[in-house]
């Protein structure tokens, strides 16, 4: 139970996807313009993982390992994500049309989210078990939120904010996502310490 939590913790926390390891870089800085969008994305995003994760987990254990296919691992993950994307926008197009409007473009580029595609394969090359690697890419989609809805804040502030003009725009948000990603820093080592 005590290595579960570890996993948790640290896929939040200390390996968050978006801060620590720069994977899912274009939605944190498109849809984070707003806390609902951010929030609708986000959900979107934990779901795709957990079901990406069960879904390619057992088609690389039990389908391409055993018959020397390993190297067909990218496209064949890439494929499942792609279909429960589908999935995702079909649902939140059919019942919450809203949320599906305001997400727009960036729904459909969960298919090409690198944290989404990080995750299942990291979860395969860091020897998770079925149960340790769902735990995982719960985490890192929580991770995946929690970076989110904090940038949201962070931006919210800014449209408020003097800016100079040469910064205004891109510039700003980038420094702001580097010093939002530096606040994790701190996190280091602290998950192991307090269970060693």
């Amino acid at each position: 139970m005590t290595k579960f939590i570890i996993i948790l913790l640290s896929a939040v926390f200390i390996n968050n996807y978006v801060l620590s390891r720069f994977l899912g870089i274009c939605p944190f800085l498109g849809v984070s313009k707003k806390l609902d969008s951010a929030t609708g994305m986000s959900l979107a995003v934990i779901f795709v993982m957990l079901m990406a994760t069960a879904a390619t987990w057992p088609i690389q254990m039990y389908l391409l390992n055993p018959n020397g296919l390993g190297y067909l691992q990218t496209i064949v993950f890439i494929l499942v994500i792609a279909a429960l994307v589908q999935l995702v926008e079909i649902v939140l197009k059919r019942y919450i049309p809203a949320l599906h409007k305001s997400l727009g473009v960036y729904l459909p580029l969960i298919t090409t989210n690198c944290a989404v595609l990080g995750v299942t394969i990291l979860n395969i090359d860091e020897g998770y078990t079925f149960a340790e690697a769902m735990v995982n890419s719960l985490g890192s989609g929580l991770g995946f939120f929690l970076a989110m809805v904090m940038f949201s804040g962070v931006r919210s502030k800014l449209e408020g904010a003097d800016i100079p003009k040469n910064f205004q725009g891109l510039p700003i948000t980038l420094i702001a996502a580097s010093i939002t990603s530096l606040s994790f820093m701190g996190f280091g080592g602290v998950i192991e310490n307090l269970f060693a």
